[in-house]
């Protein structure tokens, strides 16, 4: 792990007057987290008028501080150049398509090959940038959109973002079962207890929104749109599962596969053919974190999706 050198010559501002230094400090530089500025004042590496400061010291506004740190970079995780669906990029951000069957990132048993190692490859200076700029995830084998940011200032800023529920994330998912209507799932989500890969509603676990309506109905199946509110582990497959709506496919949180009386042939072919779960990251929107544009985005259904949702239709129209 190598570091990149940063030196920051600022003036507080008197709205900051009342603060400890380091939370004066993570709202003046919000490219930079709480804890890494903490680092920093107790290396003795931040000046305040000219004096050696403690994070706990009360700020008056006006002062003159003088911050020199390094920030690591990531040279864990090796470039590897793929063929990525870049959908909108500036100086800031980037948003990505990504496909089905990609790894977000390396982790256990997916050293390499990621979207990590292929922004790395599109852009070395994501190096310099928290997780090569990966503010939000999608399971291995969803697809869709996930925006990327592209420097630490806008890291920062998406993470707050995410945090704050500013960023807009709608999804399209094949769910076994008819729905009858669009509602709101309300159900904290925590790891589960007994399966440690898994996650489960519980009591104790963290809070979980996910709002959900009917798109268009099948004869066993329902295809929905979903929104997020918070962002858990495996949140939209753990919800919809709670309450009697498995993702069509989830080898995880799924049922075994339904079956239409008189189900056509081609439907049955193209029900054992899927092998994911039907999940699609369709709408993302967000404000850019520095020009302060709106920006939203659109990303159709994958090939496979659209052929199992036209194999569903057809065989609705058949009964």
């Amino acid at each position: 792990m190598t570091a990149e050198f940063r030196r920051h010559d600022l003036q507080l501002s008197p709205t900051l007057a009342g603060m400890r230094l380091d939370q004066a400090l993570a709202s003046a530089l919000p490219q930079y987290s709480r804890s890494r500025i903490q680092g920093w004042i107790e290396r003795g590496t931040v000046l305040v008028d000219g004096r050696v400061a403690r994070s706990r010291d009360r700020v008056l506004g006006g002062e003159r501080v003088v911050l020199e740190g390094e920030v690591p970079l990531d040279t864990g995780t090796a470039p590897q150049a793929m063929a990525l669906e870049v959908v909108y990029e500036d100086e800031q951000v980037l948003v990505i398509d990504k496909p089905a069957g990609l790894v977000v990132h390396p982790g256990a048993g997916n050293r390499d090959r990621t979207l990590q190692n292929g922004l790395l490859a599109r852009d070395p200076r994501l190096a310099q940038v928290p997780r090569a700029g990966l503010v939000h995830r999608l399971d291995k084998d969803t697809s869709g959109l996930m925006v990327v940011a592209r420097t630490i200032e806008a890291h920062a800023a998406l993470v707050a973002m995410l945090a704050a529920r500013e960023v807009s994330r709608e999804y399209l998912a094949i769910v076994t079962g008819v729905m009858t209507g669009g509602g709101t799932i309300d159900e904290p989500i925590g790891r589960h207890r007994a399966a440690r890969t898994r996650m489960a509603v519980r009591a104790d676990g963290r809070p979980a929104i996910t709002h959900y309506r009917i798109v268009e109905r099948f004869r066993s199946h329902t295809l929905a749109r979903v929104t997020l509110e918070t962002g858990r582990t495996h949140q939209i497959r753990v919800h919809l599962a709670h309450i009697g709506y498995p993702i069509l496919g989830d080898p995880v949180y799924g049922v075994r596969r339904r079956l239409t009386a008189g189900a056509t042939p081609a439907l049955l072919e193209a029900l054992h053919a899927f092998r994911r779960q039907a999940l699609h990251a369709a709408r993302l929107a967000f404000v850019q974190p520095v020009s302060g544009e709106a920006l939203e985005f659109e990303a159709p259904m994958p090939a496979d999706m659209r052929g199992l949702v036209e194999v569903l239709r057809a065989d609705a129209r058949g009964a």
